[in-house]
């Protein structure tokens, strides 16, 4: 019979409330994502992984200078030692560190496909070898002189570095992007020598601030180049604040050829764009047609970037086609900054230009520190041991007797020549080969220059000025080997102010030029027609709806509307609704009251003047410039008050105005008359006992008059024929002359 299996006892049950266990495990993934993988740390600039990365090459003896080793090796080891997360994003991490369009200072050289500017992905790690660059020997130097603490690896196994020495401005000088819970990093690379000669300032005056280091720290320093065009004060806002974001431009040059033909020459591209998605949105822009100014875009880059554009023809604007282009596609990005980083390995927090370079700087006076007492205690330890090498070479046949005849000898050494135990155990663990060695003087050199790099010790560790004067010569010394000078420091990324340029212009290079007719319907529904479309019988409208009025225009034609309440308002032709349908209700496109009907629409051209008139018979001139608004609000230039409103409008052209009203009074006046402004109610026009204003026209007295019937007929009349209307502004008028139209309307409007 096989033995009875005996259940185990039931573990003891607790209740726990699911909100509280959800808060509690939300917590610690969000403080594990925010301390461990998605903020970097003030002092060194790096991430976790970054760090292990780093430290795993360290251990693998992988210097500038040494032969490469495999990917998969250093990838390998780190994973089992340090970082337990998976070898796919140890490797995307050390392959970010080796390309030289990422990182502003690569940490890694790596030999093999380490990706590209276009986005291609990097060969396996299989394939890649890889080692440290002089930047990342600066970050790891001091580790094996106790400059930083060390803690416990994931299993307990090892022991990896908590922050590495810094001996180089990483946080800054190369970046860092991250993500975490509720809270994110992005910091832009910037130059390691600017960044220097501000420690160096900050070194010298500890309580200067964000804006007075921006005479050396002028913006950031992008890997790929590219052209910074924010204002000065927007930038200092940014530093002084650590939140903010930066317009970075491709930087371009025009290249002529043969008979006045030119292109456009893009050499360098904003910073994280990938080069190949770029053309590729760029085509697409070309095949929606929105990019007219745009003949054609080609890539021609080698090892540098070479973008190629050319013009639809070359009478084009290449500042134009280049604005086109900046506000289409990714040749112009916001680069943001956002200084969020890890205080002292531990707390999240949003510091500033000076903030951050302080951090760095307290944690080199800190490393310094702990080597100089690692080093203390490396020489009081040497200088111990010498003592006893003194003695035992002064007395070294006793020694040798001592040792020779003594079961226990350390203990008689201590005793018959006064030693410590460090000198006692240093005698005997001394070799043979050491004894022809132990020479007097070179014992007493060595103690002499020992003692006085002790000497040397001391007066550091005692003085704070000391000390800062030690830190301010390693700054030096980073700043030598990155300065301007040098192919690596030599800034990449220039200055410029954005260039100015009329904004119509702008808008225009955005449409294709082409020929279209608006209609415009009874209630007030707009559409546009491919072509200049003059039999328009075929349309059909909507119920109890039909056609009010229609005109030739361009898709680049600004149109101005002036409504019942005074105001005039700006439409591009290229955003209304075209197609077979209805149209839309001109009402989806501006701000246009309810109770507020259109006066007029029509082309706006630019440069000439209008004479408008209010129902209750008051008006004055305006130019046609003054009439444009931006917004959908309009732009107030009639002031009328309910239940009076705006009536007529009309081109000025002569010399004298005609005014008819309601009552069939007709007046003609000079129109010196009436004055040119800018808004207002305006003078009176015509005087009325009932009733109001109909219409208005002007023209030119030795020409004559013209007016247009309901069928479309044109009379003429000379102003002796008009002689019985003339008058003066603000008369009543008279009936006009025989066959004038019933409508009481002039048929001319603007012209």
């Amino acid at each position: 019979m096989g033995k009875r299996l005996i259940p185990p006892e039931p573990a003891e049950i607790h209740d726990v409330q699911l909100r509280e266990a959800l808060e509690e495990r939300y917590l610690a993934y969000a403080l594990s994502t925010i301390m461990h993988r998605a903020l970097p740390d003030a002092r060194d600039g790096l991430k976790p992984v970054h760090r292990r990365i780093l430290y795993g090459m360290r251990l693998l003896r992988l210097d500038p200078g040494t032969p490469f080793k495999k990917s998969a090796k250093i990838v390998g080891d780190v994973m089992g030692s340090f970082h337990p997360h998976g070898d796919q994003s140890i490797y995307d991490a050390l392959v970010r560190l080796a390309q030289d369009f990422s990182s502003r200072y690569p940490l890694v050289d790596g030999q093999g496909n380490f990706g590209n500017i276009d986005g291609d992905n990097p060969a396996a790690y299989r394939y890649t070898e890889a080692r440290m660059t002089d930047v990342a020997r600066l970050l790891l130097d001091g580790i094996d002189e106790d400059g930083v603490a060390f803690r416990a690896n994931y299993d307990g196994q090892s022991k990896e570095p908590i922050v590495l020495p810094g001996g180089f401005p990483n946080l800054l000088a190369n970046g860092a992007q991250g993500i975490a819970v509720g809270m994110a990093t992005a910091i832009p690379p910037h130059n390691a020598a600017e960044l220097c000669d501000a420690a160096l300032h900050l070194i010298e005056k500890p309580d200067a601030k964000s804006k007075a280091l921006l005479k050396w720290v002028k913006g950031p320093d992008f890997p790929t180049g590219g052209v910074i065009i924010d204002s000065r004060e927007s930038i200092a806002e940014a530093y002084a604040t650590g939140r903010g974001s930066f317009r970075t431009r491709a930087k371009w040059h025009q290249e002529d050829g043969a008979r006045g033909t030119w292109v456009v020459v893009i050499t360098e591209i904003p910073w994280l764009v990938q080069k190949s998605r770029l053309i590729e949105k760029i085509a697409e822009l070309l095949n929606e047609k929105k990019l007219p100014l745009v003949g054609d875009v080609r890539d021609e880059s080698a090892e540098d970037v070479r973008v190629v554009i050319e013009p639809k023809s070359r009478t084009v604007d290449p500042e134009l086609l280049m604005e086109s282009l900046f506000r289409l596609s990714e040749l112009e990005s916001k680069i943001p900054l956002n200084l969020n980083v890890l205080v002292k390995g531990r707390i999240p927090k949003v510091l500033g230009l000076a903030e951050c370079l302080r951090e760095w700087l307290d944690h080199l006076r800190d490393v310094l520190l702990r080597r100089s007492n690692y080093r203390k205690a490396q020489i009081e330890h040497r200088l111990e041991v010498l003592g006893g090498y003194l003695i035992a070479y002064l007395n070294i046949d006793k020694v040798i007797k001592i040792i020779r005849t003594e079961d226990e000898p350390k203990p008689v050494l201590m005793k018959a020549f006064n030693l410590t135990d460090i000198q006692a155990e240093a005698i005997l663990n001394m070799r043979l080969r050491s004894l022809r060695k132990l020479e007097e003087f070179e014992i007493r050199t060595e103690d002499k220059n020992l003692r006085a790099e002790l000497k040397d010790i001391n007066a550091i560790l005692k003085s704070e000025p000391e000390q800062w004067a030690k830190v301010a010569e390693q700054v030096r010394k980073v700043r030598e080997m990155f300065g301007p000078k040098t192919a690596l420091g030599k800034r990449r990324t220039q200055f410029a102010d954005a260039p100015e340029h009329d904004l119509a212009a702008i808008e225009e290079a955005f449409v294709e030029r082409e020929p279209v007719t608006v209609v415009i319907s009874d209630k007030g529904w707009v559409r546009t027609l491919k072509g200049h479309v003059a039999d328009l019988s075929g349309l059909t409208f909507k119920t109890d709806d039909k056609l009010d009025k229609a005109f030739f225009a361009e898709t680049t034609s600004k149109l101005l509307l002036f409504a019942t309440n005074g105001r005039f308002y700006s439409l591009d032709v290229a955003k209304l609704p075209g197609g077979r349908g209805h149209g839309e209700p001109i009402r989806m496109f501006i701000d246009l009251d309810q109770d507020a009907a259109i006066v007029a629409l029509f082309v706006h051209t630019g440069g000439r003047k209008f004479l408008v008139a209010s129902h209750d018979g008051q008006g004055f001139i305006v130019g046609e410039d003054d009439c444009v608004g931006n917004t959908r609000k309009g732009k107030q230039i009639l002031n009328v008050e309910m239940p009076n409103e705006a009536r007529a409008v009309c081109t000025v052209s002569g010399d004298t105005v005609a005014v008819i009203g309601e009552n069939r009074k007709l007046l003609i006046f000079g129109l010196d008359q009436v004055p040119e402004m800018a808004r207002g109610r305006g003078v009176r026009l015509q005087k009325y006992k009932d009733g109001g204003l109909s219409d208005i026209a002007t023209f030119t007295a030795k020409d004559g008059f013209s007016w247009r019937d309901s069928a479309g007929r044109e009379f003429t009349a000379s102003i002796k024929e008009l002689a019985e209307w003339r008058g003066n502004r603000a008369d009543a008028g008279r009936m006009p002359p025989k066959g004038f139209p019933k409508s009481n309307k002039f048929g001319r409007g603007i012209e």
